[in-house]
């Protein structure tokens, strides 16, 4: 079996002119989403896997975009989908998509509002992940996919495939819930908070609309990444990559990068910031902030995951502090209390949240003997 690229990718659109109502009674009159398949589609339309981004990820999931460009253009999963990959595209038809309010071409802040021409800006209205799997199924159904034969994300991403298996249980027969967790810590929304008001605290953010004034709140953008960028490494990771070394050769006795961790994040910080929308950084962590399945069911999950009809496979990650595993053993725990189908593993890892990114040659057995199980 070859273990390849899928190579030269190239994103799609659809354009949903039906209007879509959102939960929180805001209607988007028409959208697009663009998105990329892998693989090809069955006859019978039965091999088919969706695959659910995290917060700053998008359509481009395998292969690369540019070919003139292959190693800096690469899908952020591209070491996990692909010919022979853990998720097979000689078996697999896979699609990836850039969700409803995100800035890499589906409908989002930065996109023209039709009732004024400018771009959306603050008026875009928020988004919750339950919103998404609507959008996601609507394109199923473009597609011609009555049923996913998985639901695949990590992190948030691994939030939207938990919540296809409660809010359309007939149309995902397994869900792989990846570094994920039922809902926020109080920790997790103070993060969050902090990262946006860094955002909506920039002069250059002008109440959302910084598009008509030709700027962009570059600088809390970038804050806002280095603060996220912290709670995705773990500090064994930082301890063995950048432990206090210096940049130069001794202290400056000033506020500037001494440190290489300062340099990185920095780094980090000013990519960011250079390619991702603002308003659409503030749309998804508010998805992570209000995402609870079980809120409706009195906070029971185990009540809340009852309709699912899936069988799930759950991975955690031993130093992933953002989403511990104990938050993994949470969902694992209620579906066992229902006596529901799960797999469950929690993979030794230095890379903390990042990990679910990254080629581990556990991880990518697991979900390989996974998805070899799935029939098609």
């Amino acid at each position: 079996m070859s273990t390849h690229s899928v190579g030269h990718a190239s994103a799609q659109s659809a354009r949903f002119d039906e209007p879509l109502t959102l939960k929180s009674g805001a209607v988007v009159p028409a959208y697009e989403l663009v998105y990329e398949t892998y693989g090809t589609l069955n006859a019978a339309r039965s091999n088919a896997i969706l695959i659910c981004h995290a917060l700053s990820g998008h359509h481009h999931v395998a292969g690369y975009s540019d070919p003139e460009r292959v190693k800096e253009t690469l899908g952020w999963w591209d070491n996990m989908i692909g010919p022979g990959k853990p998720i097979d595209t000689e078996k697999f038809f896979v699609v990836g998509l850039n969700n409803l309010g995100g800035c890499h071409g589906s409908t989002g802040p930065s996109s023209p509002n039709p009732a004024s021409g400018h771009p959306w800006g603050a008026d875009f209205p928020l988004v919750t992940v339950e919103d998404w799997v609507q959008a996601q199924a609507r394109l199923a159904d473009r597609l011609g996919i009555d049923a996913w034969a998985a639901v695949v994300g990590g992190s948030l991403g691994g939030m939207q495939a938990l919540q296809w298996t409660i809010d359309l249980p007939d149309r995902v027969r397994h869900a792989a819930v990846i570094a994920a967790a039922p809902k926020l810590t109080a920790e997790n929304i103070a993060f969050n908070d902090v990262a946006r008001q860094a955002i909506l605290t920039d002069p250059d953010f002008h109440g959302g609309n910084f598009y008509r004034h030709h700027t962009k709140p570059a600088r809390g953008l970038r804050l806002a990444r280095m603060l996220g960028h912290i709670t995705y490494l773990s500090d064994d990771q930082m301890a063995e990559k950048f432990g206090r070394r210096l940049k130069g050769e001794g202290l400056a006795y000033g506020f500037g990068v001494e440190f290489e961790i300062e340099s990185y994040l920095r780094y980090q910080g000013d990519k960011f910031a250079s390619w991702f929308d603002a308003n659409t950084y503030l749309l998804m962590t508010k998805a992570l902030d209000y995402f609870d399945p079980a809120h409706a069911t009195g906070g029971s999950l185990a009540a809340a995951l009852a309709r699912a009809t899936a069988k799930f496979l759950v991975v955690s990650f031993s130093t992933d502090w953002r989403f511990s595993p104990a938050r993994s053993r949470e969902i694992v725990n209620a579906l066992v209390h229902n006596g529901q189908d799960v797999a469950y593993a929690e993979i030794a890892s230095s890379f903390g949240h990042d990990s679910f990114l990254m080629k581990d040659e556990q991880y990518h057995a697991i979900v390989r003997a996974y998805m070899n199980r799935i029939a098609v």
